[in-house]
């Protein structure tokens, strides 16, 4: 139950921060350049934040976004946060990526769209090949 709660609150924090990015786009162009990020990334990023986010706040794909997720926090603390220390800095990434990390590893759980409208979860674990 308490990893329901947790999904939850990822999958708000990236709706927010990617709906941010969304309903300012020029603005978050300016942002990005101002990190040194190419622009290009802008766009994969806010998808990534608002689909991901939405993905596993109701819990579909959950496995697949919350990889994802990972994979940008690891972005944004090396090329980011890493020089800003851990308060003030990564800590925010740093527990988005743990969570999803325990995502990854334990799938949506019980109250999902996976698990109550499907029956079944799209990627199980451990039933790649």
């Amino acid at each position: 139950m308490v990893l329901y709660q947790f999904r939850i609150v990822v999958g708000i924090a990236l709706l927010l921060h990617g709906w941010a990015k969304l309903s300012n786009f020029a603005g978050a162009h300016g942002f990005f350049s101002g990190l040194g990020l190419p622009s290009e990334l802008l766009l994969p990023i806010t998808m990534l934040e608002v689909f991901g986010g939405f993905a596993i706040l109701i819990g579909i794909l959950t496995r697949v976004a919350a990889g994802l997720v990972i994979l940008e926090m690891i972005g944004i603390i090396l090329h980011i946060k890493l020089s800003k220390g851990f308060v003030g800095g990564f800590e925010l990434e740093l527990l988005i990526m743990s969570i999803c990390i325990s995502l990854l590893i334990t799938g949506p759980g019980r109250i999902s769209v996976e698990y109550e409208v499907l029956k079944r979860e799209i990627f199980p674990k451990g039933k790649i090949t």
